[in-house]
């Protein structure tokens, strides 16, 4: 203890205000930390020409005023993202506060949070997105009624990227259990996102008609509407 007065006292005598650790020459991997003190001159160093060193009062410029005890210095509270669901305090993408002690102890080492970098807001922002847009989502499959079909993991994932715009890969998808689906109707299916959001989203299994077909109703319908138009016109000229 005698060693590190004695270098306070060096350090006292080349600045006005200092800041004096108290764990003195150690190992910082193997030292806890003591905590730091901060203090600062009761009587000013008069300013000393450009060049020289100041002129220290040998008694009265050894005199310290206690500023602040930073090992008992009330923590702060530090921001971060929930990367996963957590009792009292949220859900994944969450931004909470929290203490400094259970952020770092707790919640950085565990992988329950993250740091509230750029990057990290953009990717907890997107998988939000995109949760909310599967939860409104309708996913209508139409099929022809003169083709052998059944409903896999393949068909919905492409339908998926060519209705919604969403990559939907074959293991983040569940379909529903028991034998395969080859009748038109309503089902569902589940889409995991990043591996812990789970969204339930419907499926409709529709026919469609094929081209003649379509080509031929839509002649009956304009037959129907010019025969229709001849009835009306016809009294008007009589």
């Amino acid at each position: 203890m005698l060693g590190v007065n004695r270098l306070c006292s060096c350090i006292v005598r080349k600045y006005g205000n200092l800041t004096v650790s108290l764990e003195g020459v150690r190992s910082i991997s193997t030292s806890p930390n003591l905590g730091t003190v901060i203090v600062e001159r009761w009587w000013k160093v008069p300013l000393a020409p450009i060049g020289k060193t100041p002129r220290l009062h040998p008694r009265r410029h050894r005199v310290l005023k206690f500023i602040e005890d930073a090992k008992h210095k009330p923590q702060g509270e530090m921001e971060l993202i929930l990367a996963q669901t957590v009792s009292r305090l949220g859900i994944r993408g969450d931004t909470v506060f929290v203490r400094k002690s259970l952020g770092r102890n707790k919640l950085l080492p565990q992988g329950l949070a993250v740091y509230p970098s750029p990057e990290n807001k953009k990717m907890f922002e997107e998988e939000r997105k995109t949760v909310e847009y599967l939860q409104r989502s309708h996913l209508i499959i139409g099929i022809k009624e003169m083709l052998q079909w059944e409903l896999t993991k393949e068909v919905v994932c492409r339908r998926f990227l060519r209705q919604c715009g969403i990559v939907v890969p074959s293991h983040a998808l569940k379909m529903p259990e028991g034998p395969i689906i080859t009748e038109y109707g309503d089902y569902w299916c589940e889409v995991t996102v990043n591996g812990i959001d789970t969204v339930r989203v419907p499926v409709s299994v529709i026919k469609i008609e094929c081209g003649k077909e379509m080509r031929y109703k839509h002649w009956l319908a304009a037959q129907k509407d010019r025969l229709s138009h001849q009835k009306e016109t016809e009294p008007a000229e009589s």
